[in-house]
């Protein structure tokens, strides 16, 4: 099965059993760090959480947001434009699919330093974010199982 446009297919990402019709592969721009002091800033002074292939750095937000900000960074070293590409892509939709599960008000930037053999694909992504975030205390462990996928206790009212 293949997305339209340049989305890579979903055999590609590792998980087949996505329904194309009820799933989205684009994370809301609301939740995106948009200004480059905003990165910075959270890279500078968030607490880091090291994890295999990635690094997290989360601080809390000093807005009144309500939602956590995210920003995905792959330096030239880890490849390509196409491997790099590839690896934030990854780490993009881990993000996206544990975001409901995760505790609010954070800014939180991922460093991708392994390289597209590393990271090899959504299922080593989702549990280097899982490991990352249960280290940070963000994650409510009861509403996502170990293989990434959300429970019924997760599953709300």
């Amino acid at each position: 099965m293949v997305v339209v446009g340049t989305w890579l297919t979903v055999k590609q990402f590792g998980v087949e059993s996505l329904n194309p019709n009820s799933y989205s592969l684009v994370m809301d721009r609301s939740l995106h760090l948009r200004e480059e002091w905003e990165v910075n800033e959270t890279r500078r002074r968030g607490k880091a959480y090291p994890a295999g292939p990635l690094v997290a750095r989360i601080m809390d937000q000093k807005s009144p947001q309500v939602a956590n900000r995210y920003a995905v960074i792959a330096g030239k070293r880890i490849g390509g434009a196409v491997e790099r590409n590839r690896c934030k892509r990854l780490v993009r939709e881990g993000l996206r699919s544990l975001h409901p599960n995760l505790r609010q008000g954070y800014d939180v930037a991922i460093v991708v330093r392994g390289g597209a053999d590393q990271l090899t694909g959504l299922p080593v992504a989702m549990e280097t974010l899982t490991h990352i975030f249960t280290q940070a205390r963000m994650l409510d462990q009861q509403a996502i199982s170990p293989t990434g996928e959300q429970s019924e206790a997760g599953s709300g009212p």
